[in-house]
C-alpha cells in the first residue's frame, strides 16, 4: 500500500512539472502575440498621423495658391486707389493754389487802382490851385490834359477867359496838400475828398493869408491811367 501510494505521489508531481513547463511557454506565447499587436497599431497610427500632416501641408499648399492671386490683386487695387487719391489732392491743390493767386493778383490791382485814383485826384487839386501869370497856357494845359468827360468840356470852354484873367491880373497861387482820402471806389471810378491850403499873391497888392480850400473830386479810369470827370469846392 505504501509503495502504491509513493507511485501515485510520483505521477501527480510529474504531471504539475509538465504543466508548468507548458504553461509558461503559452504564456509568452500570448504575451508576444500581444506586443506584435501594438506594434502594428502604433505603426497604423503613425503612418495614419504622417498621411493626415501630409493632408494637412497639402492644404495649406493649395490655400496659399488660392489666396496669393486674391492678395495680389488686393496689393494692386490698394496701388490705385492711393494713385487716385493722391492725383486727387494734387488736383485740389493745384486749384487752391490757382485761387488764391487768383484773389491775390485780384487784390493787388484792386490796391494799385486806389493808389491810382487817390494820386490822380491830389495832381488834379493841385493842377487847378497851382496857376502863375507867367505860364498861364501851361498851368491851364495841364489842367486840361489831367481831365476828361464833361470837366474837360466846361473847362476848355472858360480855358482862354480864365488865363486872360490871370494875366490881367498877374496873379500867382500855389497849392498844398493837406490831406486826402478817397469817399468811394465804385468799378473804374472813384470819389476822392482832397482839402488845399492856397497862397495867393497878386502883383502890387499885400501879401494875403494861405486860405483852406476842400474839394471833392471824381476820378475816373481812362486807358492804363485816369483822369479828373468833376469838381466840386466845398465850403
Amino acid at each position: 500500500m505504501a509503495e502504491y501510494a509513493d507511485a501515485a505521489d510520483r505521477q501527480l508531481s510529474e504531471s504539475v512539472q509538465d504543466d508548468d513547463v507548458e504553461h509558461p511557454g503559452d504564456r509568452i506565447d500570448s504575451r508576444g502575440g500581444d506586443a506584435a499587436e501594438e506594434q502594428d497599431d502604433a505603426a497604423d497610427l503613425t503612418a495614419n498621423g504622417q498621411a493626415a500632416a501630409a493632408e494637412n501641408v497639402d492644404d495649406i499648399d493649395c490655400q496659399d495658391e488660392s489666396n496669393g492671386p486674391v492678395t495680389g490683386k488686393r496689393q494692386r487695387s490698394n496701388v490705385r486707389l492711393a494713385l487716385a487719391f493722391g492725383l486727387v489732392v494734387l488736383v485740389a491743390l493745384t486749384a487752391l493754389a490757382g485761387w488764391l493767386g487768383y484773389r491775390g493778383y485780384r487784390a493787388h490791382q484792386a490796391t494799385q487802382q486806389r493808389e491810382l485814383f487817390l494820386q490822380v485826384a491830389r495832381q488834379g487839386a493841385l493842377n487847378l490851385t497851382t496857376i502863375s501869370y507867367t505860364e498861364a497856357e501851361t498851368d491851364v494845359q495841364r489842367i486840361m490834359d489831367s481831365a476828361t468827360g464833361t470837366f474837360y468840356d466846361d473847362f476848355k470852354k472858360r480855358s482862354q477867359p480864365f488865363i486872360d484873367l490871370v494875366k490881367q491880373t498877374q496873379s500867382k497861387s500855389v497849392g498844398t496838400i493837406s490831406a486826402a482820402g478817397l469817399e468811394s471806389v465804385g468799378g473804374d471810378q472813384a470819389q476822392a475828398l482832397v482839402a488845399v491850403h492856397v497862397t495867393t499873391s497878386n502883383v502890387g497888392a499885400a501879401e494875403q493869408p494861405p486860405r483852406a480850400w476842400r474839394m471833392r473830386i471824381d476820378v475816373q479810369k481812362v486807358g492804363n491811367g485816369a483822369k479828373v470827370s468833376n469838381v466840386e469846392f466845398i465850403p
